[in-house]
């Protein structure tokens, strides 16, 4: 007799949370044959396949398995039984005959099932639930072959804790399968929050929500568990909390005790790993099957998530791996504590150091840290994580800390990379004091004392540049690479990046291109990613800067595929640079790729807004309001370039360089806004003094002699530039070479020194080109452009000048946008034909006029009552006389000349 209980399909809660978008995956589609639900214990796998079959229209057949039908013949029984009571017709005969079947005849048995659902022609859905109790290969191979030959339109769904045996990877290949697996079934915060409030019938905070989520990852259980902890609460917002105890004792009833002792005693041993591998959990088992196993927890969906797609690291769900770790505390805790420490010295050995160390600190094994905190924590920093490092620092008991000297030292360098550099000059002076102190007392470690010597002449040269004490910081880093060979400790890089500033203030670019390579180098030897990347980082932005385009390119994609390669840790934000991400965002911006640009910029806006360095706050905000300048957005460029300059000014002495002037960028703002007046304002509030970075200084000069052009005052404009010309040009300042180049040759048109503004326009074009600029062409005033393209130099044939010219002409479809042409010379942005080198003829004229009202060639020499080779040669010479190429740009220039109306 059957148990016909089994038959029940589960009653759909209509207070259950509405899963439609799984439900869709398990509607019929054809040539799928399987649906195929598998998750661990407690993650809704039931519920689902429950609510899609009170909503299907298809007839349901329903089976509940349980561990007595792991048996062919009670199998099969048990599945014609379900079709039976469904109501298939010959299904009560088949279950009949099975009952006196040898085991030869199931097959004989089966394949009369299959050929009762042909006949039937019903789109026939069978549902096995729990078919993880289902371990027999004869009934595996038995099932194979009843869905190799299933009739069209029947559907078998399978809910289960782990993946069957079955011919899978043969079957997803033909597309009859469709996979939905823990990730999927997991609730995402939405479903969790009508969990809770629909469901459950339970008021709770949007915070609570959010933390019960991210702590159960979607696990539907545990959410049940912690929501019956809060019923008892009365009137308003009910307080949650993750009830682990009873969460505890479902994952070890349901989960752990049913097991082999294989399995759970595995389960248990590698409780204490945060992460795992083979490696790892044969290191603490003192086994070799680990990977063996493993392998075959994720088969069996047992909680344990994969982190890569090669299948060497994962961890377990947390809520599963905290109610471990209770078990074999409480039932073995020596063994617990041993296998404990053997995975912290595994991870210390193996380069995971800061996971070691974390397990050091919630463990509280304070003088075990200090011992790895003296040893690592140099690195650590040097890596990105000196705020961990403050936090281990500040766990430490204090008296550990006081005698401490390398302690001491790696708190002033994390401190350091905090930017919290005013706190730093009386622990220096403390840290001197304790070790003279350990010299006179001839203390064990009075020669790793003398040793920290040049970290604090290092960090001491450091302080200098916030003061502007340029020699001092100077000498003390010059000093420091004296004594560095003599030291144990790997300061190379990081002092040769001190130097590599200390060049770049002085607007020294050669100079501090050889100390920043040095400064990659060493800190690639020395395991320094942090150096590397704020090294590098700068290296491309003088290389920027100094026109090397393709190179600062090549600098920043080397740098990052370094630091990709040696630093790579799930647990932490991906590391990056202000430099080099404020170079990308250049380069991208300079080869008008705005949207390339932006996503470079935004890692460094999330740093803006969490509060970052001031230094790196005024280069982010200067890169992000010249982002907004080349798109015409000069409102939301004026906000971050005020920003800037204001932050500049009032954070001084928390700057360890100068950085980009601000003002210089912000007058061109105002310029473009049609207000010179304010930008001569903005330039005049800095005084020349102020500039201790020669690039700074010629930044806002340049920016001076563009404001004296707006307020047509050429003849100052130009004083102003020649006496830049030459140092930027020997200094291989070549960004502000052409600046200073195209504003010359604006401010000698001016005068009416044509032939001279030719001549330095073309040099001009050619250092650019060279360089690869073009938005800068791109940023100058409507009548610079209009030069530029009337230049033969650009409309020479080559991609370089065909994009810049693209480019210009595009300006001026944004005219209204960016109005560069100032109200005190409105008349500069028409010119009169007069203005061409050679005007049109009257014949030109005509055929300019006809070609701006859309005619094609053919019909223009018809109006025109002449030869089509006629009409040619007039638009060849047309073209020749405005510098353009094709009639788009004719009709553009000849705008710009006044020659048409708009």
């Amino acid at each position: 007799m059957q148990l016909t209980t089994k038959f029940l399909r589960p009653t759909s809660d209509p207070r259950a949370v509405k899963r439609e978008r799984l439900s869709a995956l398990l509607e019929p589609d054809s040539p799928r044959r399987l649906n195929l639900v598998i998750a661990p214990a407690g993650f809704g796998k039931t519920t689902l396949v429950a609510q899609w079959c009170s909503r299907s229209s298809s007839p349901t057949a329903w089976l509940s398995l349980d561990e007595h039908d792991d048996e062919p013949r009670r199998f099969w029984q048990y599945v014609t039984g379900a079709f039976e009571h469904a109501g298939l017709t010959g299904a009560g005969d088949l279950r009949k005959k099975l009952a006196h079947s040898t085991n030869e005849a199931f097959t004989e048995a089966i394949t009369g099932l299959i050929n009762t659902l042909a006949g039937d022609g019903s789109p026939w859905a069978l549902v096995l639930d729990d078919f993880h109790f289902i371990r027999d290969p004869a009934i595996h191979r038995q099932f194979a072959y009843f869905v190799d030959y299933l009739p069209p339109g029947v559907v078998v769904t399978l809910a289960s804790r782990t993946e069957p045996p079955l011919p899978l990877a043969r079957w997803r290949v033909r597309r009859w399968i469709q996979d939905i697996h823990p990730g999927l079934l997991a609730f995402s915060e939405e479903e969790c929050r009508q969990f809770f409030q629909g469901t459950m019938g339970l008021e709770i905070s949007e915070e609570d929500v959010r933390a019960i989520c991210r702590k159960t990852e979607g696990w539907v259980a545990a959410m049940q568990l912690s929501a019956l902890s809060g019923k008892g609460s009365s009137g308003g917002t009910t307080q949650i909390d993750l009830d682990e105890r009873h969460i505890s004792d479902y994952v070890l009833s349901e989960v752990l005790d049913q097991q082999p002792v294989e399995l759970a005693d595995f389960l248990l041993e590698t409780a204490c790993c945060p992460r795992l591998c083979a490696s790892l959990c044969d290191a603490i088992r003192s086994s070799d099957d680990s990977q063996e196993i493993l392998e075959k927890l994720l088969s069996q969906n047992l909680f344990l998530i994969p982190l890569d797609t090669r299948n060497e690291w994962f961890r377990y769900h947390d809520l599963f791996r905290d109610a471990l770790l209770l078990r074999i505390r409480h039932s073995q805790p020596e063994k617990a504590e041993q296998l404990w420490q053997r995975t912290v010295n595994w991870l210390m050995g193996h380069g995971h150091v800061q996971e070691g160390i974390a397990q050091i600190v919630r463990h509280e094994d304070w003088h075990w840290l200090a011992r790895v905190l003296a040893e690592h924590g140099n690195n650590l920093i040097h890596s990105g994580y000196h705020l961990p490092v403050l936090n281990w620092l500040d766990a430490l008991p204090q008296d550990l800390v006081t005698d401490n000297p390398q302690l001491q030292m790696l708190r002033i360098w994390g401190l350091f990379f905090a930017n919290r550099v005013d706190t730093l000059a009386p622990l220096l002076t403390s840290l001197e004091d304790l070790l003279d102190r350990h010299v006179a007392d001839s203390h064990p470690d009075a020669e790793g004392a003398l040793g920290l010597q040049s970290e604090i002449s290092l960090m001491r040269s450091y302080l200098a540049r916030t003061r502007s004490d340029d020699k001092s910081a100077t000498d003390l880093t010059r000093q420091v690479l004296k004594e560095i060979d003599h030291t144990r400790i790997p300061l190379k890089s990081v002092t040769y990046y001190g130097l590599g500033l200390d060049y770049y203030g002085k607007g020294e670019l050669a100079e501090a291109e050889d100390a920043l390579q040095s400064a990659v180098r060493y800190g690639q030897v020395e395991q320094k990613p942090s150096t590397v990347l704020s090294s590098g980082g700068l290296l491309a932005w003088i290389q920027y800067n100094r026109g090397d385009i393709d190179m600062a390119l090549d600098t920043c994609t080397d740098v990052r595929q370094w630091v990709d390669r040696h630093y790579a840790d799930p647990s932490q934000p991906r590391l990056i640079s202000c430099w080099q991400n404020s170079t990308l965002c250049e380069i991208h911006r300079e080869r008008d790729h705005p949207q390339l640009s932006a996503t470079h910029l935004q890692p460094l806006l999330e740093h803006v807004d969490r509060g970052t360095e001031a230094g790196q706050h005024v280069v982010i905000q200067y890169v992000r309001g010249h982002l907004a300048f080349s798109e015409g957005k000069l409102q939301e460029a004026i906000e971050a370039l005020e920003d800037a300059a204001q932050t500049a000014r009032k954070r001084r002495e928390q700057i360890l360089f100068e950085p980009p002037a601000s003002s210089a960028l912000l007058a061109r703002c105002y310029l473009a806004s049609g207000y010179p007046d304010k930008a001569r304002a903005c330039l005049d509030s800095r005084a020349d003094a102020e500039f201790t970075n020669p690039l700074n200084l010629e930044q806002n000069r340049i920016s001076e002699a563009r404001v004296m052009v707006a307020l047509d005052q050429p003849e100052r404009a130009q004083e102003i530039l020649s006496s830049l010309l030459q140092p930027a040009e020997r200094n291989a300042h070549n960004r502000h070479l052409v600046e200073i180049l195209l504003v010359y040759g604006e401010a000698l048109a001016l005068q009416e020194r044509k032939v001279e503004s030719r001549q330095m326009l073309t040099r001009a074009i050619s250092r650019a080109a060279e360089a690869g600029f073009m938005r800068l062409l791109a940023e100058e005033s409507p009548y610079l452009r209009s030069l530029l393209l009337s230049l033969p130099a650009l409309n020479a044939p080559g991609s370089w000048n065909s994009r810049v010219r693209a480019m210009l002409l595009k300006q001026e479809d944004m005219a209204g946008t960016i109005a560069g042409a100032t109200e005190a010379e409105p008349e500069r942005s028409r010119k009169t034909p007069e203005t061409l080198p050679e005007p049109l003829s009257q014949r030109e004229l005509e055929v300019l006029a006809l070609i701006h009202q859309g005619h094609a060639n053919k019909e223009i020499a018809s109006r025109m009552s002449v030869a089509p080779a006629t009409v040619k040669a007039h638009i060849r010479n047309l073209y020749g006389k405005l510098g353009v190429a094709r009639r788009t740009e004719a009709l553009a220039r000849a705008r710009e000349f006044g020659l048409l109306d708009n």
